[in-house]
């Protein structure tokens, strides 16, 4: 069990550090991303988050928002709290992690559709050599 505790502070510690890394999206554009990646995820748009772990996402956040616990808080007091806790850092580094992802999934896929317009846009090399060349008719 002490293992497992370790093992969510360093998720927690290495999601805090992600998202307040200097250049990274802002928590407002992680929290917008969200709606956004649950509808490319069961769109079946966006394959870098599968839909049993977006599942799992969801739980978690209903576990922590929950009134009903596994281990309740008034019986138990700071053991209570630990499994929330937990739960609270696993679900916070895997969004911090996923969300990274995703936004960079979107910002790759508009440069992409930019790179299509632009070359759609401009002449191929050889358009001279594609388009009519106009000419005159000279009556005998």
């Amino acid at each position: 069990m002490a293992t497992h505790r370790i093992r969510n502070a360093a998720h927690l510690a290495s999601a805090v550090r992600t998202a307040a890394r200097p250049g990274g999206p802002s928590l407002w554009q992680r929290l917008r991303a969200v709606p956004r990646m649950i509808r490319a995820v069961r769109s079946g748009e966006y394959h870098g988050l599968s839909s049993g772990r977006l599942l799992m996402l969801l739980a978690g956040v209903g576990y922590i928002v929950s009134p009903i616990d596994v281990v309740p808080e008034g019986l138990f007091l700071v053991l209570g709290l630990v499994d929330d806790v937990m739960v609270m850092g696993w679900v916070a580094a895997t969004l911090v992690r996923e969300t990274e992802d995703f936004i960079a999934w979107e910002h790759g896929m508009a440069a992409r559709e930019e790179w299509t317009a632009q070359q759609t846009q401009q002449p191929s090399a050889h358009a001279q050599w594609e388009q009519p060349i106009p000419s005159y008719v000279v009556p005998d």
